[in-house]
């Protein structure tokens, strides 16, 4: 059995946990508390190279994943009223 070491991300909101696998597109869970995400990700993590590999396709090595936050500056158009029709 081969082992694979993948980066995980975890959200949290007011919903539970989000959490997504940045090396495996399209590779996400979620779960009540981090415990049962981070189970919940396992199991799709897993799925998803098992499914990967019985298609031929190669998993990709990511050498480094960074994690930061940045700063954007939103100019906030205010409206006055509403004008739809329906």
């Amino acid at each position: 059995m081969k082992r694979y070491r993948l980066s995980v991300v975890v959200e949290k909101d007011a919903d539970g946990y989000f959490v997504f696998c940045p090396e495996l597109q399209g590779c996400y869970s979620q779960g009540d508390s981090y415990k049962e995400a981070s189970e919940n990700i396992k199991d799709a993590m897993r799925l998803h190279i098992e499914d990967r590999l019985e298609n031929g396709e190669d998993i990709p090595f990511i050498e480094s994943i960074s994690f930061t936050s940045l700063e954007v500056a939103v100019r906030v158009v205010k409206f006055h009223g509403s004008s739809q029709s329906n």
